[in-house]
C-alpha cells in the first residue's frame, strides 16, 4: 500500500509557488462557504511516520485558511480523566461543529496500532478495534461529517535521514524525541501493522490518502488539493436524493398483544412495606457504591417511560441513597443549537461519568427512536440506523467497565389519564402537565409500537431493558432499586 509513496515524488519550487497562490485563494473561499452553510463539519485525521512533515503541513493549512475556524487537537498519552472513561470519549469531545474544520493528530488509530506493535493486543482484538473504527467513521459520515484521512509516509532510509537532519539543526532538534528513535527501531513492525490498519479502514465513506513526505512541496499540495476537493464536493448545492425505500419492520401481533400491554400492572405495596423495603435497598445501594471495587467501575442509569409514569420520583429515591458528590442527574430535552451542530450521540458522550461515579439520564439517546421517530423530527433512515449506533455506543460503555441499567417505566392508558387530571387540579403538580403531554397521549399507539421496536432491537446481553409496570408507584420504585442493587452487586 505504501509503494506508491516511495517513488520520489517532487514538485519544482516555481511550480509550487504558482499552484500555492491559486490553492490558497480557493481553499479560503471554500472554507467560508462551509462556514456559511453549516451543513457539514470536516474532520481531518493526520497520521503516519515520525518526521514525515505532519506538523509543517498542518501549520501551512492554518496559514492558508482562516485559523479561527480550524480546531486542531494533538493526542498524546491519555490523561487520568480520559483513562477513566471509554477510549473514544476524548475523540468525541474533539469533534468540530458543523461549519468548522477539525484537524486531529494521532486520532483513534494511534493506540490500536501501538498496542498491536508492542504485543499489548492480539490479532483478533486488533481486528475488532478496526471494525469499531469503521462503524464510528460510517456513523460520522451518515451524520453529515466529511472525514479526510492522510497518512504521511517515508521509507526507512528517508525517515532515518529526516530524523538525523532535524536533530542536527539546533532550531529543530526539539522535534526529535527518544520515542521517535524507539519507534524507528521498530519501523518494520509499525509499517506492517499500519498497512493492515489502513487497508482494513480505507472505506468508501472515509478512504485513506497516502502522502509521500520526502518533498515538502509535494506533500503540501497533495493535502491542500484533497481538502479543497472535499470542501467543494460538500458545499455545492446538490440535487435532493431520491426518497429512501421504507424499512420493513415486523407487523403488530394480530391479537394486539405486545411487550407493554402484556405486563402485569396489579403489583402493589402498602406504605408500611414500601418504607421498610425502601430503607433496605437504599442502604444496600449506598454500600455497593462505596465498595472499593466500585472505584474501578461507573454506573449509568437510563430512565425512559410514559409521561406521568413516575420516573422523577424513582430517580429521587436513587439519589437519596447516594453521596451527592458522586452522582449527576442529566435531564434530556430537545437538542440546542450547539448540540444540533454535532453528531446525534455527541451530547451524551460528553456526560459520561468517570470511574467511581454515577450518572442518571432522565430521558436519553433513545429519543431518536422514540419521540423523534413518532413526531417526525428525524428521517426514517436516521432512526432505523440509530438502533445499531446505540448498540455500538452501549457496547463501548460496558467494555470500559460501565454498568449500564436501562428502565422503561410504564403505566396503563387509563392510569395515565387519571394522573393527568390529578396534576391539573393539584397546584404544586400543575407544572408537570403541559399541552405536549396531551399531544403525546393522542399518539399512544404510535409510541407503544416504537417502544416495542426499541426494546426488541436494543435489549442486549450487557445492556438489557428492564420493563417496570408502575401503576403502583411504591412497587415500581422498589423494583427499580432492587434491580439496581442486583446489577451492581453482580458486576462487582
Amino acid at each position: 500500500m505504501f509503494e506508491s509513496a516511495e517513488l520520489g515524488h517532487s514538485i519544482p519550487k516555481q511550480e509550487f509557488i504558482k499552484r500555492e497562490a491559486e490553492l490558497r485563494e480557493q481553499l479560503l473561499a471554500a472554507q467560508y462557504e462551509l462556514l456559511a452553510q453549516k451543513r457539514h463539519q470536516v474532520v481531518v485525521l493526520i497520521g503516519g511516520v515520525d518526521g514525515a512533515g505532519k506538523g509543517e503541513t498542518v501549520n501551512l493549512l492554518n496559514e492558508w485558511m482562516d485559523p479561527r475556524h480550524i480546531i486542531t487537537h494533538a493526542f498524546g498519552e491519555r490523561s487520568d480523566e480520559e483513562s477513566e472513561r471509554p477510549r473514544m470519549w476524548r475523540f468525541w469531545r474533539a469533534l468540530p461543529p458543523k461549519g468548522k474544520i477539525g484537524i486531529l493528530f494521532g486520532s483513534w488509530y494511534t493506540d490500536p496500532i501501538v498496542w498491536r506493535v508492542h504485543g499489548q493486543c492480539k490479532s483478533a482484538e486488533f481486528e475488532r478495534y478496526l471494525q469499531d473504527i469503521n462503524h464510528f467513521e460510517r456513523m460520522l459520515v451518515a451524520e453529515g461529517a466529511v472525514v479526510l484521512k492522510f497518512w504521511f509516509h517515508l521509507s526507512k532510509k528517508a525517515q532515518h535521514k529526516r530524523l538525523k537532519s532535524l536533530e542536527k539543526d539546533p532550531k529543530t532538534r526539539w522535534r526529535v524525541t527518544d520515542l521517535d528513535w524507539q519507534r524507528f527501531k521498530q519501523y518494520d513492525d509499525f509499517r506492517a501493522i499500519s498497512e493492515v490498519a489502513l487497508r482494513e479502514t480505507s472505506t468508501g465513506e472515509a478512504p485513506w490518502t497516502i502522502v509521500e513526505g520526502t518533498d515538502s512541496n509535494y506533500r503540501y499540495l497533495t493535502v491542500g488539493e484533497a481538502l479543497l476537493t472535499a470542501l467543494r464536493d460538500h458545499t455545492v448545492v446538490a440535487e435532493p436524493p431520491p426518497p429512501a425505500q421504507p424499512h420493513v419492520l415486523p407487523k403488530a401481533a394480530l391479537d394486539g398483544r405486545n411487550l407493554l400491554n402484556a405486563l402485569d400492572f396489579t403489583a402493589a405495596l402498602s406504605k408500611k412495606v414500601y418504607e421498610e423495603k425502601l430503607e433496605k435497598y437504599q442502604g444496600r445501594l449506598n454500600l455497593l457504591t462505596r465498595d472499593p471495587k466500585f472505584a474501578g467501575r461507573s454506573l449509568i442509569v437510563v430512565f425512559e417511560g410514559a409521561d406521568a409514569a413516575g420516573k422523577g420520583g424513582s430517580i429521587r429515591r436513587i439519589t437519596g441513597a447516594l453521596d451527592a458528590r458522586h452522582y449527576n442527574v442529566i435531564p434530556v430535552a430537545a437538542p440546542n443549537e450547539e448540540e444540533r451542530a454535532q453528531p446525534y450521540l455527541w451530547r451524551f458522550w460528553r456526560q459520561l461519568p468517570r470511574k467511581g461515579r454515577v450518572t442518571i439520564f432522565d430521558r436519553s439517546w433513545y429519543g431518536r427512536v422514540l419521540v423523534e421517530r413518532v413526531e417526525g423530527f428525524c428521517s426514517e433512515s436516521e432512526w432505523v440506523r440509530a438502533y445499531s449506533e446505540i448498540n455500538d455506543f452501549e457496547e463501548q460503555l460496558t467494555d470500559a467497565n460501565a454498568i449500564v441499567v436501562k428502565f422503561w417505566v410504564t403505566i396503563t392508558e387509563d392510569e395515565q389519564l387519571r394522573r393527568f387530571h390529578a396534576r391539573e387540579v393539584t397546584p404544586f403538580k400543575a407544572f408537570k402537565i403541559t399541552a405536549e403531554d396531551w399531544r403525546n397521549r393522542a399518539k399512544w399507539q404510535d409510541y407503544e409500537r416504537a417502544v416495542c421496536d426499541m426494546v426488541e432491537r436494543t435489549s442486549t446481553e450487557n445492556s438489557p431493558w428492564v420493563l417496570v409496570p408502575a401503576n403502583d408507584k411504591y412497587a415500581a420504585r422498589i423494583a427499580i432499586l432492587r434491580t439496581l442493587c442486583q446489577r451492581v452487586a453482580a458486576a462487582l
